[in-house]
């Protein structure tokens, strides 16, 4: 038995969910309150954070350090290449999601607008949510750059990459942060991305007291 402890508007959490999905590996998912850590959470992970992975005897945690993990223990699909050079450039991509667009935008806008109100942290920082928004627009059109040189973000096949950033997209999606109608070579990225068996659950994923918009699990948007 696998088991995820997660938070479902997490984009590291829905990163992992996207490569066990992409493997074919049933897991039970276990919602994970971490701003509430209890002794048994921090045995399993003493860093306070989610997402951690139990499979057998095993306890993992970090994102990335997981998704490679499982990409060497069920190297089909393969989710990391084989070159060298095409594998630094997914790592360079997963890292720029999951750095400098999670500090960005995500904990500006999802953080601010969604895990306030969850964790009764008080209201949204309005000048964190206007520089948010001014930031995705920079990102959008970095990946309409890459998505314009190659067929997938760090090169001609789908890799990590585009999970790791669809992860972080998904989330902004859910809250109706992000403008598809910027990038045509994004939208039709993402479209292809969410289309896949894998982003079923995270499509019907709610979360208390926000709804997600209509488009949310509209293949078609």
């Amino acid at each position: 038995m696998i088991r995820l402890y997660h938070f479902p508007l997490s984009p590291f959490c829905r990163k992992v969910r996207l490569t066990l999905a992409e493997k074919r590996l049933e897991v039970e998912l276990v919602e994970e309150r971490y701003w509430e850590p209890t002794p048994d959470f921090l045995r399993r992970n003493p860093a306070g954070k989610v997402p951690i992975l139990k499979m057998d005897s095993r306890t993992l945690s970090e994102s990335q350090a997981i998704c490679e993990y499982l990409d060497e223990t069920f190297p089909n699909p393969a989710l990391m290449p084989r070159d060298p050079d095409f594998r630094y450039e997914v790592r360079r991509i997963c890292s720029w999601f999951d750095d400098k667009f999670h500090d960005e935008v995500t904990s500006k806008l999802l953080y601010e607008r969604v895990n306030k109100k969850v964790m009764k942290l008080g209201y949204p920082d309005s000048k964190n949510v206007k520089s948010g928004a001014a930031s995705i627009k920079f990102h959008l059109d970095y990946m309409a750059w890459l998505l314009d040189q190659r067929r997938w973000l760090a090169g001609d096949q789908m890799s990590l990459a585009d999970f790791t950033a669809a992860a972080h997209l998904s989330c902004l999606d859910y809250i109706s942060d992000v403008d598809w109608n910027r990038s045509a070579v994004v939208k039709d990225w993402y479209a292809k991305i969410k289309s896949r068996p894998s982003f079923r659950t995270l499509l019907a994923d709610q979360v208390p007291g926000f709804p997600p918009p209509a488009h949310y699990a509209d293949l078609d948007f």
